[in-house]
């Protein structure tokens, strides 16, 4: 099918085109001594048949969205893919209001389906767009038909945007909500302004409304003071975490409540000032650039870019060890039925990518 989606593409990632500004930064893990050790051995052994490539050949995909046996996966370019439980990979046409921004770290980011998907075709996409000089990001409504999607309503709009720390994670949490994931598009104080949509995690209804119970009166902002943050989930008990980007590695995960400053950028690491929180753990000087995230049987499975693997993060015991390492720059990961579903990013212009890159895999968890 014939990719309709009008792409601008403003940069050519290059390794010269990197800045301290950017995910990864510019530090090498090899390099790093870390406070955290992340070079353990894999948590376990996957055998061949616990390894499934379910599709090849990506293009810099994003964020995973799953339906029965369906997968859908954004490419940061400006593409949707529908991906077949038989591998098949159909392009999806996606009518959008506004031309995608590839650059840098920008595009079409997170995309999530709507609770009654099966009935009313719907979905949330997050993507860059430029107006003028300006760049923004959006959370907008489309409606499905076949393999065409529309944009039927704009919910959030003019969200800060930049070639680097775009945010950009949807997730639905246990209260119904859509909760969204914004960078602070590189403008630091951003983040510490509660009036400013950037450098915070959002909260809305599912008709794009701000609920009535957000912890300030009238806004989207359901904590700030976040640099990048990419990964979003929540335990059995409905307690929230967060994955977000250090500025010279310092990597969090944080624990989110309602109306909380998580001090970027007046803090990182262990550092503490009254009225912020500190993060529940820290990478120290080793590098993650941690992205999407997932829970299962009491541990935080994170995709790491920098760190090239699946981080392991135990809640209970504070530690970390690495479950998966064999497949190079990790974006997203989505857990069902005792399986890791995973997209790697080594097209990004920052891997070394092979050439069946990029990938959806399915990994099997530890019982």
């Amino acid at each position: 099918m014939v990719r309709l989606l009008f792409v601008l593409s403003l940069c050519i990632l290059a390794t010269g085109c990197f800045n301290d500004s950017s995910e990864d930064s510019l530090k090498s893990n090899e390099s790093s001594e870390a406070s955290h050790d992340l070079n353990a051995k894999p948590v376990i052994h996957l055998e061949e048949e616990e390894r499934v490539t379910l599709a090849q050949n990506l293009e810099i995909p994003w964020s995973i969205a799953k339906s029965d046996d369906t997968f859908y996966v954004t490419e940061r370019g400006g593409n949707l893919l529908r991906i077949e439980s038989d591998g098949e990979v159909v392009e999806q046409e996606i009518m959008l209001s506004k031309d995608v921004l590839h650059f840098g770290e920008s595009g079409l980011l997170g995309f999530l389906l709507a609770p009654d998907f099966a009935q009313s075709g719907q979905a949330y996409a997050y993507y860059t767009y430029q107006e003028g000089e300006h760049i923004y990001n959006r959370v907008v409504l489309l409606e499905n038909e076949g393999h065409r999607w529309e944009e039927v309503d704009v919910l959030i709009d003019q969200i800060p945007g930049e070639e680097f720390h775009d945010g950009g994670r949807l997730e639905i949490g246990p209260d119904g909500k859509i909760y969204v994931t914004t960078g602070d598009a590189v403008v630091r104080e951003l983040a510490q302004n509660v009036n400013s949509l950037a450098g915070k995690i959002l909260r809305m209804n599912l008709d794009g409304s701000i609920p009535e119970d957000n912890p300030f009166e009238n806004s989207y902002v359901y904590s700030y003071g976040h640099r990048n943050p990419q990964g979003i989930t929540w335990d059995n008990n409905g307690v929230m975490y967060s994955t977000e980007h250090g500025s010279s590695a310092h990597d969090e995960i944080n624990l989110i409540e309602p109306g909380q400053n998580y001090g970027w950028p007046a803090i990182q690491g262990d550092a503490q000032q009254e009225g912020m929180v500190t993060p529940i753990y820290h990478t120290g000087e080793t590098t993650w650039a941690p992205s999407g995230i997932d829970i299962y049987k009491g541990k935080i499975y994170i995709a790491a870019l920098r760190g090239s693997q699946i981080i392991a993060y135990d809640i209970a015991e504070g530690t970390t060890e690495t479950f998966y390492q064999d497949s190079g720059r990790m974006r997203d990961v989505w857990i069902e039925d005792g399986y890791l579903y995973t997209i790697t990013s080594n097209r990004d212009g920052r891997g070394n990518p092979e050439e069946a890159d990029d990938q959806l895999l399915r990994l099997k968890l530890p019982d």
